[in-house]
């Protein structure tokens, strides 16, 4: 398994100099390092903020599981979603609201075929609200089909 957290991984994140606003660093509560958050009051509605993982040495033809904690906090934050670059109009993953302000765990199975997927990106839409974040951290990829909870 590749650890890509963002305090000591040993991945490629990288900034989208096209969208809107970026991605900081935000630390934790319990203060072991940090993750990575967009606040609720960055840009305007329906800004986006797209901060992207490179992928290299996959192996065609086999299966990976992308495995990240996320964090939707705060009223009508917006939206945080994750495209994979080789389906590059729908996003494989979309989560709007968040029933609290926990962290959860998001999976994603990324078949590697023909076309091997170079980079996964995570995407923030800033929604209405003027309060709260919208947080990822703990972005693990693992050979193999997603674990079953």
């Amino acid at each position: 398994s590749v650890d890509c957290s963002f305090s000591r991984g040993v991945c490629d994140w990288k900034q989208d100099a096209d969208d809107d606003f970026d991605w900081n660093p935000a630390d934790r509560d319990r203060g072991d390092g940090y993750y990575m958050a967009v606040p609720a009051f960055v840009g305007q509605k329906n800004d986006l903020g797209r901060l992207k993982l490179l992928l290299t040495d996959l192996k065609p033809k086999s299966s990976y599981c992308l495995i990240f904690s996320y964090r939707l906090a705060g009223e009508k934050v917006g939206k945080l979603r994750v495209f994979l670059a080789n389906k590059k109009m729908a996003p494989v993953w979309e989560e709007s609201k968040g029933k609290d302000e926990k962290w959860r765990t998001g999976k994603i199975e990324i078949f590697q075929g023909a076309e091997t997927t170079s980079s996964v990106t995570f995407e923030s839409e800033r929604g209405k609200g003027k309060t709260g974040e919208i947080g990822v951290d703990n972005v693990t990829l693992i050979s193999g089909l997603c674990p079953e909870d």
